[in-house]
């Protein structure tokens, strides 16, 4: 049985794009992503369009709309980030079966890890991203918590066949103890669950003309407020605690945050290494994930990972950042 993307062809794409008014120029250039199927598109007198076909099956048309309408949200609040192209009052698309958006092209780089200034920008963009992500909750899309990222990760992973026989049972015991630290963490620090970009990495954010852009808000989610600045954070423990200062000293000129949250960057970063494998566990029947990801079968990513959840284990014992001043 073949994957539902293997009927997307160019051909596909260019109609969808013309079945919305626009006259293609017939060149088409897929871009790295493997969740959803995403091409930029020539326009004919025109800048290019990018053309994102999601994913069957894995979010709701409500869930989906909720995500561009938070785009919208945010950029009618002149917080930059790429909202996808309105077409008589509509968002989403149809055609041939697959639901699609289109978007405008914004070029730019990832910016320069740990540069104080970027990074205090960068803060200044996310405080004024969660001032609005504050202002009401999410109604049709998920939550960042233990037991869809953590928990749910695990069974998938449990119940197939990806991990070596050999490795399985140390890498249920260090993750099932993960877990449970987990589990502690959370309920130790309340927090208030916000509206979130949810996979904020340097990738996802373009760097040009001295400003920024966030895009992809594909994962967006609620969740606590410092989801979206740990993977902003790199190096020895000297450097992230410097590099943090520089992100809240921009981000609470907008928006205040709770010093709480940050016992939760180690439990968050070792959901996200859970969720990771079981994304990919998920996915191994797309043909594109094989292909891309073929160390994800042998023997040696899964005994990487058993190192990386049992130094999880000991990181969750470290003493937090600190918010000084």
């Amino acid at each position: 049985m073949s994957h539902p993307y293997a009927d997307l062809s160019p051909d596909l794409v260019l109609d969808a794009v013309e079945s919305l008014g626009f006259l293609s120029d017939a060149r088409v250039l897929a871009l790295n992503s493997y969740e959803n199927r995403v091409y930029q598109v020539g326009i004919e007198g025109g800048e290019p369009l990018i053309a994102k076909f999601y994913r069957p099956g894995r979010w709701s048309d409500a869930a989906i709309r909720e995500e561009h309408a938070f785009s919208l949200e945010l950029a009618e609040h002149e917080v930059p980030v790429v909202a996808p192209l309105v077409r008589d009052g509509e968002t989403l698309f149809e055609h041939a079966g697959f639901r699609f958006a289109l978007f405008p092209r914004r070029g730019g780089h990832a910016p320069e890890p740990g540069a104080p200034d970027q990074l205090y920008r960068f803060g200044q963009l996310l405080g004024r991203l969660h001032a609005i992500g504050a202002s009401r909750p999410f109604v049709h899309r998920g939550s960042l918590d233990v037991q869809s990222f953590g928990h749910a990760s695990l069974a998938t992973l449990l119940d197939g066949a990806f991990i070596p026989q050999s490795l399985l049972p140390a890498y249920r015991s260090v993750a099932r103890d993960l877990l449970g630290r987990i589990e502690m963490l959370f309920a130790e620090p309340p927090y208030t669950a916000i509206r979130l970009h949810g996979d904020c990495h340097p990738g996802n954010l373009m760097y040009r003309d001295e400003c920024f852009h966030l895009v992809d808000l594909d994962d967006c989610r609620m969740g606590p407020a410092v989801q979206d600045l740990w993977m902003m954070l790199a190096g020895d423990r000297q450097e992230r605690q410097a590099q943090l200062a520089e992100l809240l000293d921009g981000y609470q000129e907008f928006h205040d945050f709770a010093p709480r949250e940050l016992a939760l960057i180690e439990a968050l970063r070792s959901l996200r290494l859970l969720h990771h494998s079981a994304w990919l566990a998920r996915r191994w029947d797309d043909p594109a994930f094989p292909k891309a990801f073929p160390w994800f079968a042998g023997e040696r990513y899964w005994g990487d990972q058993i190192l990386a959840l049992r130094e999880q284990l000991a990181a969750l014992d470290e003493e937090p950042l600190k918010v000084f001043g």
